[in-house]
């Protein structure tokens, strides 16, 4: 399932899920039998995925279906196309290639400022700020910084520009803002989206700034410092020139 584009391999398992729940009961397994089985079927699956999270998600998918549709936690046919239109309204499905809202834990960043120099006034681009909680974080490290967000949510933008009074924050596709006047590109995005982020990096950001990632490399550049947050999650730290891994044919 690593192939396929989340959260695609989450709908398939929770519908398969659901299917052989309902399948089985018909051949006589009881319900507390099936949501066992289907809860294990879940689990196995969840390990064809790469990261923690989504692992977590897949997991938990069924069983907090499974009691949202239960006799206490009743939920309508019209209570869950509500749920659908607030995820929608929060995350545009344009959105779901790059990364969902995880936040940028704090004081995460706060050390790389003992791997690299800015000058006052630099400006630093948070690509997908969510909530502010990566803005946050990088205040913390560059407080003489000149911070801006962009983020794709529009409701995600009014919030985050609520709690980060500090930066400019807009609305817009962080694949589509020119990133030649930053001096650091800061992302917490998603494996898939890493060769994405250097093509654009060494196409637009000029020599001697900094692509900043948060837990996920770009497996394709030797980065030029990793710093360990307190959670034990790599922060990955590229400078332009970029320097490349040799590729295998090159050896």
């Amino acid at each position: 399932m690593k192939f396929m584009t989340w959260p695609i391999p989450a709908l398939l398992v929770w519908g398969a899920s659901w299917l052989i729940f309902k399948g089985v009961q018909t051949l006589g397994v009881s319900e507390t039998m099936a949501f066992i089985g289907c809860t294990f079927l879940g689990g196995f699956l969840s390990t064809l995925v790469g990261t923690p999270m989504r692992k977590a998600l897949i997991v938990l998918g069924f069983p907090l279906s499974m009691l949202a549709s239960s006799s206490t936690l009743s939920v309508p046919p019209i209570g869950w196309l509500l749920l659908l239109g607030l995820i929608v309204l929060v995350y545009p499905r344009k959105a779901w290639r790059d990364a969902p809202l995880f936040p940028t834990p704090k004081r995460a960043l706060r050390e790389m400022q003992q791997h690299i120099t800015l000058p006052a006034g630099a400006r630093i681009l948070d690509a997908g700020s969510g909530l502010g909680d990566g803005l946050l974080a990088l205040r913390d490290a560059f407080p003489r910084a000149e911070l801006h967000g962009v983020e794709m949510s529009w409701p995600l933008r009014v919030l985050s520009a609520m709690r980060c009074s500090f930066a400019k924050i807009r609305q817009g596709d962080i694949w589509l803002v020119d990133w030649r006047s930053f001096d650091m590109v800061y992302l917490f995005q998603r494996p898939e989206s890493m060769p994405r982020a250097v093509e654009k990096a060494e196409a637009e950001l000029r020599r001697g700034a900094w692509l900043i990632s948060l837990e996920f490399e770009a497996q394709a550049l030797i980065p030029s410092a990793i710093l360990t947050c307190r959670d034990g999650r790599p922060v990955w730290m590229y400078q332009v020139p970029f320097n490349h891994r040799a590729k295998r044919g090159d050896l």
